[in-house]
Formats: structure tokens, sequence, C-alpha cells
């Protein structure tokens, strides 16, 4: 396929901040793997980290921020730290260059009559449940 730019004006910079997501990230499965908490995580802490990937936001500017639970915010980053995506010291986080593959943690799946009654986003959910399925 040849690609056009669609709008020649307004082509994305790096301009002062730095914020990059590798396209393997999708083509590897590492989107597939993720939740939606560790997924809005994962995406802050890649706007918010400079170009070593290093950014200090306190645990409860994050919560605000991303309209967590501290309970939600803590497994997110438990989980991003489990899958070796960051590093955190405490008070420091580091966003990892990706591993040579995604780490896949089993995820209990609700049924679909179930998972709708729940509030699931209908074709959200079958995209990440069909993702889910081809890569784990």
């Amino acid at each position: 396929m040849r690609k056009k730019i669609i709008n020649p004006r307004r082509v994305r910079r790096i301009e002062g901040g730095f914020s990059f997501i590798p396209h393997r990230f999708l083509t590897d499965g590492f989107l597939a793997c993720l939740n939606q908490e560790e997924l809005l995580l994962y995406f802050f802490l890649i706007l918010a980290s400079d170009r070593h990937g290093l950014s200090f936001y306190s645990d409860d500017a994050i919560c605000s921020l991303l309209g967590l639970s501290a309970d939600e915010y803590m497994e997110a980053r438990e989980g991003l730290i489990q899958k070796d995506l960051v590093a955190f010291d405490g008070v420091l986080f580091q966003v990892l260059d990706l591993p040579s593959k995604p780490t896949y943690m089993l995820r209990p799946r609700l049924a679909p009559e179930l998972d709708r009654k729940a509030g699931g986003c209908g074709g959200a959910n079958l995209i990440q449940q069909s993702l889910w399925k081809k890569k784990c």
C-alpha cells in the first residue's frame, strides 16, 4: 500500500518533550496483553517521561489525572512491573525498552452475556478478546 500524507501542514514533530511507542508494541502483542488500567497507566508514563523513560508523578497525582482508584492504580502498576514494561523504585518510574516478547498472564473472562451486563463495550471487547485468543 502506498501511503500519502493527508495534511502536510500538520505532520507530527517531536518538540520539547519526548514520547515514543515502538510499532512492535502493537505488532508483537504487547497491547493485547494489557488490561485497560495498565494501558492507561503505561501511555501516561510514556507521555510523562523524559528521553530516558523517567518520570516522577506522585501516586495521588496519577490517580487524579487518570481517574483511577488507589487499588486500580496499584494493580495496574504491579501488572506493568510484572510484565517487564516499567521499573519503579517507590518514587521514580522508568519506562523500559520493550522486552523481546510480551509476558502473558491469564485473565478471567466473563461469558459474553455477563460481560455486557457488567458494562462491557461490545465491539471493543470483541476486538480485545480476538487479539487475546490469537496471541495467548
